[in-house]
């Protein structure tokens, strides 16, 4: 990924001051800032597709004990981060190409006082910042669609990852049917939109060194989810906080064209796990 693609991207996610967005939509649901709670941010700062639930039920299947160090690629607002951190007694980076969103995300950890399990920084998925067999774990969710260098960005997961690490992601692929309509969540025009198919992905997670790699489809959940907010914008009932914060004047043209995508199946959403082998004994 070029410099010139990484700050195109960042700059699609970070318009104006986002921790003022999220404060100014906080308080107008009036939440206090004094006694915030992770149920109180849950709407607003899991920046993917379908939100909190995505992140309930991708951690369901994540094998995370207490203690252990995993990586959140592409954290956002760091609410996924924050979750897991809690949910799991355990500790998570995370990482981001938006400065904004890293800003922010460390402001909101300090709100809710988790500076000591939870850590954001700023830097790039194809060159993570972190020694070689780091963490326990690692998980994207809704990156990839803006990753142009899949191959860099799975070898780098795994170079990070102990033995017998675990991978997990989710994304939208490409479907059979025809490009995608847009904009959507991840691109205004289709520029920096890198979808692959399934296979794509399981072939370059396994050329990574990736092995036991299942693929989920996850269609029908995002289908309901997007038509669900589609038809509460039609209404006039979206919520006063939830990611169409973050998606600017288009948000709900954005949503309706993923939902349009996903029905006609130019997009496929999917979950992907995997793991990285444990490593062979020492021959004495």
């Amino acid at each position: 990924m070029t410099e010139q693609d990484t700050k195109a991207v960042a700059s699609h996610w970070a318009r104006d001051d986002i921790y003022a967005r999220i404060v100014a939509a906080l308080e107008k649901a009036g939440k206090s800032l004094d006694h915030l709670t992770l149920d109180d941010l849950a709407p607003v700062d899991h920046v993917h597709a379908r939100g909190f639930v995505a992140t309930i039920e991708l951690a369901d299947r994540l094998p995370i004990a207490r203690g252990q160090h995993v990586l959140d690629i592409g954290c956002g607002l760091g609410g996924p981060a924050r979750y897991v951190a809690q949910r799991f007694g355990c500790r998570v980076s995370g990482i981001d190409i938006t400065r904004p969103f890293v800003e922010a995300a460390n402001k909101l950890t300090t709100l809710l006082h988790m500076e000591n399990s939870v850590r954001i920084e700023h830097g790039d998925g194809h060159a993570l910042p972190y020694p070689d067999r780091h963490f326990d774990g690692a998980y994207a969710q809704h990156v990839t669609m803006n990753v142009a260098g899949r191959p860099a960005f799975f070898a780098e997961a795994f170079r990070v990852l102990k033995s017998g690490g675990f991978f997990a992601l989710t994304e939208h692929a490409l479907g059979a049917t025809g490009d995608p309509f847009y904009p959507v969540p991840w691109s205004e025009d289709g520029s920096r939109s890198y979808l692959v198919t399934p296979e794509e992905t399981r072939e370059w997670l396994e050329e990574a060194g990736f092995r036991d790699v299942t693929i989920t489809d996850t269609g029908p959940k995002y289908l309901g989810a997007y038509q669900a907010v589609v038809e509460k914008a039609d209404k006039g009932q979206l919520p006063v906080l939830g990611i169409h914060v973050l998606m600017g004047e288009t948000a709900v043209l954005k949503i309706r064209n993923a939902a349009r995508n996903i029905e006609e199946g130019r997009t496929r959403p999917i979950e992907v796990h995997c793991r990285k082998p444990e490593a062979a004994p020492n021959p004495r």
